[in-house]
């Protein structure tokens, strides 16, 4: 039995309509198809899109896992690349502290067919999104350059640092209009958190501004799969090989985490 550690990336922004599902879902393709073995969670419980996005009919889904209807490998839904599409319903009540518990130790069910876990969770420092950032191993925050998004990411981190002892994220600036233009955004995040948190900011990179991209969202496809050579999914491949070469998790960090048997 295959217990190599497994990298668990949670995508996350601090106010909504800045991509991040879309982030989610190409770079769990773009990492797929670079040979990984990838499951993608919806973990916005709230108002769960990933399946929307891709254009996977769901049969059954994670609230099925927290009624104990279903087991976890029984909502595992295939998807493009052949990666492994765990969906959820929006609307519905949301899970209490236990059975969110029961739900991340649940992924352990299909712990022995992955590399990588992408977890597409809600945004702000709502208590599902800050449990899923905490349970993960890499916290991907994605931002745009608007006031809102900026002052919301910032929210974000001064919250996982200073309550819940996150020391480490990851910036990707998304809807740019030139590489420096993601360059200056990362900056200026360096500059806001650096006044008075001390955690490390590294700069994934920047995905560019392209209307292929909203072309594909309205076919419900990716767009490395509906257009592999446009600015956008080159942009994504460029990140994937990034994400590609980040050291797995060597130990546990004391929070609740996916696959914690793993880590001792």
């Amino acid at each position: 039995m295959d217990l190599s550690p497994i990298q668990v990336i949670a995508v996350t922004s601090g106010k909504g309509g800045v991509g991040k599902t879309q982030v989610s879902t190409n770079l769990a393709i773009a990492l797929a198809r670079r040979g990984q073995r990838v499951a993608l969670f919806d973990a916005d419980l709230a108002l769960a899109n990933v399946d929307v996005a891709l254009g996977v009919n769901v049969r059954a889904c994670s609230a099925d896992v927290l009624a104990g209807r279903r087991s976890l490998a029984e909502v595992v839904h295939i998807g493009p690349a052949a990666i492994k599409v765990v969906p959820s319903a929006s609307g519905g009540p949301l899970p209490t502290p236990a059975q969110l518990a029961g739900l991340i130790h649940a992924f352990s069910d299909i712990a022995n067919d992955l590399d990588v876990l992408i977890i597409d969770t809600g945004r702000g420092i709502d208590p599902i999104v800050v449990s899923m950032a905490c349970a993960a191993q890499e916290v991907l925050v994605v931002v745009c350059d608007e006031p809102t998004s900026v002052a919301g990411a910032y929210a974000l981190i001064k919250h996982l640092h200073l309550v819940h002892g996150v020391c480490r994220f990851h910036v990707l600036a998304n809807m740019t209009r030139s590489p420096e233009e993601g360059v200056y955004l990362f900056r200026k995040m360096l500059k806001l958190t650096e006044r008075s948190l001390d955690v490390a900011l590294h700069y994934l990179g920047a995905l560019p501004f392209d209307e292929q991209l909203r072309t594909s969202v309205r076919k419900q496809r990716a767009v490395v799969e509906e257009f592999p050579r446009s600015k956008c999914a080159v942009a994504f491949k460029t990140i994937a090989n990034r994400v590609y070469g980040w050291p797995l998790p060597s130990a546990p960090r004391g929070n609740l985490e996916f696959f914690f048997e793993r880590l001792l």
